[in-house]
C-alpha cells in the first residue's frame, strides 16, 4: 500500500474466506493495532476473545450465520465497568471504543494480505450465554478474518459512494 487512501479502499466486506490458517504473527500485529486505538479518556474498555478452536467456532455458529468459513474469528466487546461515561446523559464510550478497535484491526489486516467481515447480525443474548461472558462484558461484534477464497470480491455495491455533500450540513 502507498496510502491510507489506498488501504481504505482496498478493504471491502469479505464473504468467503479459504481454508488457509491466519499466522500467529499476523493475528498479533492485527490486535496490537487494536490495542493502540483510541479510547475515551484512554478507558481502554477493549476485550477481544480470539476464536480459533472448533468447540468456539461452533458456538459463533450457533449465534450467526455470517462466520463465512473463516476459521479465525475475533469477537470483540467491551468492559462497561472501564468504559468512560459521559456527564450529560450516561452514554457509555464501549460502543464507540469496540468500534474504533474494530475498525483498526479490520486495516491491518487488509494491509497483511488478509480479508476480514464486520458482523454485527448476530444473537448478543445468545452469545453471552454460550461463551460464559461476564456481566460487565457487551459483545459489539464478530470479526471473521482470513485468506480470500477463489471466488472472494466485493459486492456490486462497494464503490457506491454518496457525494460529499450528502454528509455535510
Amino acid at each position: 500500500m502507498n496510502s491510507f487512501m489506498e488501504l481504505a479502499k482496498e478493504r471491502y466486506s469479505m464473504r468467503s474466506f479459504s481454508e488457509q490458517v491466519v499466522e500467529k504473527e499476523k493475528l498479533d500485529q492485527i490486535l496490537e493495532a487494536g490495542r493502540i486505538a483510541p479510547t475515551a479518556r484512554n478507558g481502554q474498555p477493549q476485550r477481544i476473545k480470539i476464536i480459533t478452536s472448533q468447540e468456539d467456532i461452533a458456538k459463533m455458529d450457533e449465534c450467526t450465520r455470517s462466520r463465512f468459513g473463516s476459521t479465525t474469528i475475533l469477537l470483540v466487546c467491551y468492559d462497561k465497568t472501564v468504559s468512560w461515561q459521559r456527564q450529560y446523559d450516561d452514554a457509555l464510550s464501549g460502543q464507540v471504543d469496540a468500534s474504533i478497535i474494530t475498525t483498526h484491526m479490520m486495516l491491518m489486516a487488509t494491509e497483511l494480505g488478509l480479508g476480514t467481515c464486520w458482523v454485527m447480525h448476530f444473537d448478543p443474548a445468545k452469545t453471552i450465554e454460550l461463551f460464559e461472558l461476564p456481566e460487565n462484558i457487551v459483545p459489539v461484534a464478530y470479526l471473521p478474518m482470513g485468506y480470500p477464497s477463489e471466488t472472494a470480491a466485493p459486492t456490486d455495491r462497494h464503490n457506491d459512494r454518496f457525494p460529499i455533500e450528502n454528509f455535510l450540513f
